[in-house]
């Protein structure tokens, strides 16, 4: 049995899109790709490509712990940016959000991302039931 998971924003309230921010199967959850949005404006938030990290970060957290996980528990994620000149200062802010913990990760070179983002990331993690 699938359980989906939706955090609620005012973004998320106004997608028209046919997905939901997580689902979990088998104590697996499978976390949508994560924009740095402004949940309030429906934007993406302003700064440059660390801050836009630590958004997504944030989003990816607010998911896991709705769903009952953590980012002690990822076990892969997938980031998509549209530059690799961008990599080394998304490297250092993956570093300190994951500190210690080393999931398994693919990084996608891009041309350009939904609403002019700087980078969107997905994650699968565990749960322990």
């Amino acid at each position: 049995m699938m359980k989906y998971i939706n955090v609620d924003s005012e973004s998320k309230k106004k997608s028209k899109g046919h997905y939901t921010a997580a689902v979990v199967h088998n104590g697996i959850v499978y976390v949508s790709g994560q924009l740095p949005m402004d949940s309030e404006r429906g934007v993406p938030i302003e700064g440059g490509i660390k801050e836009q990290t630590r958004a997504v970060f944030r989003s990816l957290s607010k998911i896991l712990e709705e769903a009952g996980s953590s980012k002690e528990r990822v076990l892969r994620t997938t980031a998509y940016i549209p530059d690799v000149s961008f990599w080394k200062e998304v490297n250092e802010v993956y570093a300190e959000y994951f500190d210690e913990h080393r999931p398994a990760r693919t990084v996608v070179p891009t041309t350009k991302l939904h609403y002019g983002c700087l980078i969107e990331i997905d994650a699968i993690a565990y749960i322990c039931e």
